[in-house]
């Protein structure tokens, strides 16, 4: 699968249960707290369906949405769109609609610590081997299958593609996608297209960083402030700039025009 061949006209049939989904920045979201979108996966894991996929977007996703469209089918073919930011909570808070951050580092957490079985199989894609062993010693688990992405994913069809594979190879309830936006949603995508995988996949980026320590995740206060992003910028300025000072402020330009897309329509 290449980027390339991801347009919005990509028939895709979503596997979403889209029934109470709210339309917000061009996405059908489901307003779900953590511990409700965890239980809800848990559940729903291992269904008739086959493979399906959790998204959980936040303002750099939206705002690459709008400079590329084309990935946009990667999220409308999910099986649960999740909100993964406070900011973009806040922005619906103003048109009265309630949507709760369900940060996927938060949902990885709570999957882990209340849903997983410790002697399961679980796979990921994504992290490194010191991660791998520090993930099973924290959490007791006896069984993670690990698939060593490489760089550049994203411009690496054969690449996607064997990481499909190697989920085709291992089943399991879960499929943690940890190689980052957008290249985890395409694996997601192209797994689903396999038609060989079982079980969820969460496309989760640095969750496992947060969880084995590899990466310090802001304090409660910050988040709760909705100041992640400033932790986030401070500890890798050279990375996060243009993802915060540049490309973060277009959400309210974005969140403006959406509002009014939205009142015209309807």
């Amino acid at each position: 699968m290449q980027a390339s061949q991801i347009t919005p006209n990509t028939p895709i049939e979503t596997t979403a249960p889209r029934n109470g989904a709210k339309q917000f920045l061009g996405l059908p979201f489901q307003a779900m707290k953590t511990r409700d979108a965890a239980r809800h996966i848990a559940a729903n894991a291992l269904g008739s369906e086959g493979f399906w996929y959790v998204v959980t977007p936040n303002v750099d996703h939206v705002v690459r949405l709008q400079r590329e469209p084309d990935l946009g089918a990667m999220y409308h073919g999910s099986g649960l769109i999740l909100n993964d930011s406070r900011i973009l909570e806040l922005l619906a808070s103003w048109e009265r609609m309630d949507l709760p951050a369900s940060p996927g580092a938060d949902i990885v957490q709570t999957i882990f610590e209340k849903e997983l079985e410790r002697d399961e199989p679980v796979v990921v894609v994504g992290c490194t081997a010191s991660e791998i062993t520090a993930l099973k010693a924290k959490f007791g688990l006896s069984d993670v299958r690990w698939h060593d992405a490489p760089m550049g994913l994203r411009n690496n069809p054969d690449a996607i593609r064997k990481a499909a594979e190697f989920m085709a190879a291992n089943p399991a309830r879960f499929h943690f996608l940890c190689v980052g936006s957008p290249q985890q949603e395409m694996v997601a995508l192209a797994a689903r297209e396999h038609g060989g995988v079982q079980g969820v996949g969460i496309c989760c980026g640095a969750s496992i960083d947060f969880l084995t320590g590899k990466t310090r995740r802001a304090p409660e206060w910050m988040r709760r402030y909705r100041l992640e992003w400033l932790h986030r910028l401070t500890s890798e300025p050279q990375r996060m700039v243009k993802r915060y000072l540049i490309d973060g402020p277009k959400i309210f330009g974005i969140w403006r025009r959406d509002r009014k897309a939205r009142k015209a329509a309807g």
